[in-house]
């Protein structure tokens, strides 16, 4: 095995070293290494059920567009019902 060759085996295994690493979720501190726990985030679950309450009025705004004007009044009046 010539330097070069050498050279690339230990990059290598140290860029795969890297992404199991961050794969499991371990995390180097100033001495040792520590597991981090990935569960759930109520910061994205907050965000997550903000989507969903966006995409569900979007809906209502396409097919109030899309409807004929009696359709029309009735989806407002039960949209200021709702609120």
């Amino acid at each position: 095995m010539n330097p070069f060759e050498m050279v690339v085996a230990i990059v290598a295994i140290t860029a795969i070293a890297s992404v199991v690493r961050a794969r499991y979720g371990v995390v180097r501190r100033h001495k040792g290494e520590d597991f981090v726990s990935r569960g759930p985030d109520p910061e994205a679950e907050r965000l997550r059920a903000e989507v969903k309450a966006l995409k569900d009025r979007v809906a209502v705004l396409e097919r109030l567009a899309t409807d004929g004007s009696t359709a029309l009044e009735r989806e407002f009046d039960k949209l200021r019902d709702r609120d």
